[in-house]
């Protein structure tokens, strides 16, 4: 009877949701204050709290109609089907606009005049677009999306039906909120800051956006967090909210292991080198938030310093989070192993607990991602986060709601990007002006490492470069840092008529018998292949191939099964494309490397001698005859610009400071380079896109200029009338950090692949799907368009059932030797022998 007087209740009240385990409503007053006070908790960062919790207040007033009302009772039972007022579920799932009305109320009673229409704009597009992600404000055809938005028909909206259904007392909390002097003033004043003496209109106008985006994502992740912890209240024991362990304790974790370090017995030069870049970290740590530049040759020990630097200073400037931003899924498991081995706990066990360091990534496994980490990787809760670019980027510029939850969780912030010549040439005038957007309005500071820096800071036009002051380089005297830390010889042994097959086999079967181990990096794939099918005919010790043709769970143990050797002191020779490069911890004895941008040829050397365990190992330069890199862009481009700066380097070595990778000689490479790419820098886009014409995403997200000219044409008007004018949803659909189309594929690598693969093929999705699913991240593999059709009509790609849009590769297309391959594995051994 009690359960039944509970729904009697329920059917007169207006509810938000209802929790499936016990039946229990959440109010739609209860869900709209709850909002409130989180988005202005995560707004109040950058000044705007009571804006947050006006938005947080409004966004689903719509709940509050008599036809969400219907909808939601019928689908919980709390509408009897045999009730006139009963409506078809499935008929209105996703028919229902809710998010509207609160918008539109908030738009009527502020865009007035003067500067209250700027803010009448910013934050009713919070509210229109929470389910949607941002939406366009001008289309690129010439379209006032939000204009018409808050037009549209009270038929639609019902905003007033909606907002009389509240009760006077939470009518007039809201009128008082909207009436609030503060919210217009901090949103103008807080508009007014990001302009710095650098900025044209066009990165204002970027900046405006951001600012825009960032209010988006404290009310996404309010709504979500409200939501999710009333559907799960157990969630509220896992979540951190933000309260971390104090940075002082990890602060003496980390200096606890510097000192084991420092100390140790039989260190050589290369340790003596590390605990140089160590202090200087240490000693930058203390300067104010900004940029800085961490400029170490590969090998110095750039994780555990960067951490260093990050851990004091988040100490010093109370700041909240520190973030490791890496290129690779491929190198964050080393990296996330190093940092927890310092800052984590571990149970009784031995195993690590798992309080301290998120990893955040697609090629976790459901073992290692718990529901507690799968929990706080929604919304980035912990106070070390390690997470991959396009993790990062997508926060900032993706579609949808899911990957802009995360943008505010960035203020407050050290952040720390490893590796970061890897930052995509199109998404550099975005990443540049969005780096100084969180430094400067954000309370972040950046941190830029890499052994090659590529010029960020002098890239055309100024406005949409990095400004890094001289005094933010860590490294004080990098030149010499490189030269003590100078453990490999670059031999550039590039030839007129350029270099067969059999001489780089040649010279790879000279260097093993002389080093003991050879890694050799090439441009292509197809050029891995044949190297290695030469070399299996003439060397008969354990030789490996690597390359994204193999799935990450065989690469990973690929390279296992190489460092075992390496450490074992046992002969080893790799061909590998450049995945091998950035930021894996293996040292060779010998490398050769295809000619390739200057910025490979370092990074390559980096995986030579790596730990000074010789006086030098020598890294070979050859230029291949038979390569073909039309279709390779970048590395055509790379090796034309790295041919012309050697070339001056082999007339005066001196000017270069007798280094082939040296500051000096990478400075003039980038130069050449970044000129020649300029082009592509603002992320150009064409009609195949949602864009559906010729412009790049910066304009798109700033100005919109050639919308705007649209817009003029359409109504013979002269400007919209609206502030910001930004096609948000069209530049966030068209954003792709890897803008290359390619379709994943499971592959069926050990008995386990194929296991994945044969519960995929079963039963229609279910929770052990979903399981399976996340298992084979491990196990797929990305293939261009052209590969993924081509197989899929030779039959050696099937779909795990119809229409399921999961696809997977026939066993006899994976070469245990290569991944997958465009022929069956018989056919190429007929071919090799």
């Amino acid at each position: 009877m009690g359960f039944l007087r509970g729904v009697k209740k329920m059917k007169n009240e207006m509810i938000a949701h209802l929790r499936e385990t016990d039946h229990v409503p959440q109010t739609v007053w209860e869900h709209l204050t709850g909002v409130s006070e989180i988005t202005g908790v995560f707004a109040e960062k950058i000044g705007l709290k009571e804006a947050g919790e006006l938005i947080g207040l409004m966004h689903d007033i719509g709940k509050a109609s008599d036809e969400f009302q219907k909808y939601i009772k019928s689908a919980t039972g709390m509408i009897d089907p045999d009730r006139d007022d009963f409506v078809d579920i499935e008929h209105m799932r996703g028919k229902i606009d809710h998010s509207s009305a609160g918008a539109q109320l908030l738009y009527s009673y502020l865009n007035k005049e003067g500067q209250s229409v700027l803010a009448a704009q910013f934050l009713s597009l919070c509210i229109a677009s929470h389910h949607s992600g941002l939406i366009d404000c001008i289309s690129p055809d010439g379209c006032d999306v939000f204009s018409r938005r808050m037009e549209k028909e009270e038929d639609l909206t019902h905003k007033e039906k909606a907002f009389s259904k509240l009760n006077k007392v939470e009518q007039e909390k809201i009128r008082k909120r909207i009436n609030d002097e503060r919210i217009v003033i901090s949103i103008v004043d807080r508009l007014k800051s990001l302009r710095e003496s650098s900025d044209t209109k066009d990165t204002l106008a970027f900046k405006f956006g951001l600012l825009i985006r960032f209010m988006f994502s404290c009310l996404i992740d309010a709504d979500r967090l409200d939501t999710a912890d009333f559907e799960h209240p157990q969630n509220r024991k896992i979540r951190n909210y933000g309260e971390y362990e104090h940075w002082e304790k990890l602060v003496d974790r980390l200096e606890k292991k510097v000192k084991e370090f420092s100390e140790k017995k039989d260190k050589n030069d290369v340790d003596e080198l590390r605990n140089l870049v160590s202090q200087s970290c240490f000693e930058s740590a203390s300067k104010s938030r900004g940029i800085f530049q961490l400029s170490v040759p590969t090998g110095g020990g750039k994780t555990l310093s960067s951490l260093r630097f990050a851990l004091h200073h988040a100490e010093t400037w109370k700041m909240d989070r520190i973030f490791y931003i890496i290129p690779y899924t491929s190198i964050i498991d080393q990296n996330a192993d190093e940092i927890r081995k310092v800052l984590e706990d571990r149970d009784e066990s031995g195993q690590y607990l798992n309080n301290i360091v998120l990893e955040h990534h697609s090629n976790l496994t459901p073992d290692e991602e718990s529901y507690r980490q799968k929990l706080l990787s929604q919304n980035w809760d912990a106070p070390v986060v390690l997470t991959t670019q396009v993790q990062f980027l997508e926060a900032l510029f993706g579609s949808g709601t899911g990957n802009a939850r995360r943008m505010h969780q960035l203020a407050n912030s050290v952040i720390v990007f490893d590796e970061i010549q890897t930052i995509p040439l199109h998404c550099v005038h975005m990443f540049n002006v969005a780096v100084r957007f969180l430094v400067n309005n954000c309370g972040c500071t950046v941190v830029m490492c890499t052994a090659t820096q590529p010029l960020l800071d002098k890239v055309d036009p100024p406005e949409r470069s990095l400004g890094i002051p001289v005094e933010n380089k860590i490294i004080r005297d990098e030149k010499l840092i490189f030269t003590q830390l100078r453990r490999t010889r670059i031999l550039d042994r590039r030839k007129a008529v350029g270099w067969s097959i059999d001489e780089v086999a040649d010279l790879a079967l000279s260097e093993i018998d002389s080093s003991g181990s050879v890694l050799i990096i090439v441009n292509t794939r197809k050029s891995a292949r044949m190297l290695y099918q030469v070399l299996e005919k003439l060397y008969y010790g354990k030789l490996f191939h690597l390359s994204t043709n193999m799935c990450p769970a065989h690469r990973l143990d690929v390279l296992s099964k190489i460092k075992k050797r390496l450490t074992d002191k046992q002969p080893v020779i790799c061909i590998s494309t450049q995945l091998i490069e950035a930021g894996v911890d293996i040292d060779f004895g010998s490398v050769i490397r295809y000619f390739a941008g200057l910025d490979s040829i370092a990074q390559a050397a980096g995986r030579c001698n790596r730990n000074g365990r010789r006086e030098i190992g020598n890294v070979w330069v050859v230029n291949p005859a038979d390569e073909n890199l039309d279709r390779l862009i970048d590395i055509r481009i790379g090796k034309e610009k790295a041919m012309k700066v050697l070339d001056e380097f082999n007339i005066n070595p001196a000017k270069f400071n007798h280094d082939r990778i040296g500051p000096e000689l990478l400075t003039e490479y980038y130069r050449n380079y970044y000129f020649e790419r300029q082009n592509i820098m603002m992320y150009p886009v064409g009609p195949q896109t949602s864009v559906g014409r010729k412009d790049d995403l910066f304009n798109l997200l700033s100005l919109n200029t050639i919308s705007i000219e649209g817009f003029v044409q359409n109504n013979q008007e002269t400007y919209p009338k609206i502030p910001f004018r930004q096609s948000f949803q069209s530049a966030s659909r068209a954003f792709r950090v890897i803008d290359s189309p390619t379709r994943g594929v499971i592959t069926p690598y050990t008995s386990y692949g194929k296991k994945i693969i044969t519960e995929l093929c079963g039963e229609p999705f279910g929770n052990n799907q979903f399981y399976w699913m996340k298992q084979a991240q491990r196990y797929s593999v990305n293939m261009f368009c052209n590969y993924f059709e081509s197989l899929g009509k030779s039959g050696a790609i099937k779909e795990v059932r119809p229409e399921s849009g999961i696809f997977y590769l026939s066993e006899q297309y994976y070469s245990q030797n290569f991944g997958w391959c465009e022929e069956p594995e018989k056919s190429m051994d007929n071919l090799i022998y």
